[in-house]
């Protein structure tokens, strides 16, 4: 059997794997606060079809609640233990919506879609709600055991022990940059992800998180940051990480792989 990726842009991706359909941190919006989607269109309804949605971490823009809106009741949606409590409005959508909300901790597993299993990972990233929130909840990373075993790293940076606390994995969906012309701490940039990709040695790729919002007013500054990231990634992992095979996707592409 084969795992099918769908990119929607930004760290929003669809996983497919026996016959589960897996949602990453879903964002459907064409503007986010001070952010504007300035590549690819909106996702379409199709998007927001999922059997089980995983959010990483309480940013705005990886748990965003209009896009959780649009799920479909019953669906079961992973957040990080004290999202609840930490996020004013999350156990309200969850309930106007029918939504299965579960709160998880790293290395804590959960069986959803008749079979698929999914653990939470650590992450290495300030996973507060922003601007102003306390530490409530941790930033997670999750593997999807399935035909294959896929590993969504939200936003995270490079640490010590990734490579063994995520596990062995045959697919990885990495950040590589984000949505302004400087990362901060906590972050992947497309050579510290090609680094991690050396250490994980999946056997294919995704790079994620980058090339989709971008802060009104500032096309002109740093543009790279936005445009090449995936390249660069993919660039990178051919030297660091020769043996994995990198699919740099459109938005909206999807890719299958065995």
């Amino acid at each position: 059997m084969a795992v099918e990726i769908t990119w929607w842009g930004h760290a929003t991706c669809t996983v497919e794997d026996s016959g589960v359909r897996v949602l990453t941190d879903p964002l459907f919006a064409r503007r986010l606060a001070h952010l504007r989607r300035r590549r690819g269109a909106v996702p379409p309804a199709e998007a927001a079809e999922a059997d089980v949605a995983l959010v990483s971490h309480l940013h705005a823009d990886h748990l965003h609640l209009p896009s959780l809106a649009r799920l479909a009741p019953g669906t079961a949606v992973l957040v990080p233990r004290g999202a609840v409590g930490a996020v004013p409005g999350l156990a309200r959508v969850a309930a106007a919506g029918g939504l299965a909300l579960t709160e998880v901790a790293p290395g804590e597993e959960l069986t959803v879609g008749g079979g698929l299993r999914v653990r939470a990972v650590s992450a290495r990233h300030d996973g507060r709600r922003l601007p102003f929130g306390p530490h409530r909840a941790p930033a997670l990373g999750y593997v999807v055991h399935g035909s294959a075993r896929t590993y969504f790293a939200g936003d995270t940076g490079l640490f010590d022990t990734m490579a063994e606390e995520v596990g062995p994995v045959d697919v990885a969906l990495l950040p590589v940059g984000g949505w302004g012309p400087y990362l901060g701490p906590g972050h992947l940039d497309a050579g510290r992800a090609a680094r991690a990709l050396a250490e994980l040695a999946p056997a294919a790729a995704v790079p994620v998180h980058y090339g989709t919002y971008w802060p009104i007013g500032m096309d002109a500054v740093r543009p790279h940051e936005f445009h090449s990231p995936g390249e660069e990634f993919a660039r990178l992992a051919a030297r660091l990480a020769p043996k994995v095979t990198v699919r740099a996707l459109a938005h909206g592409e999807r890719v299958r792989l065995p």
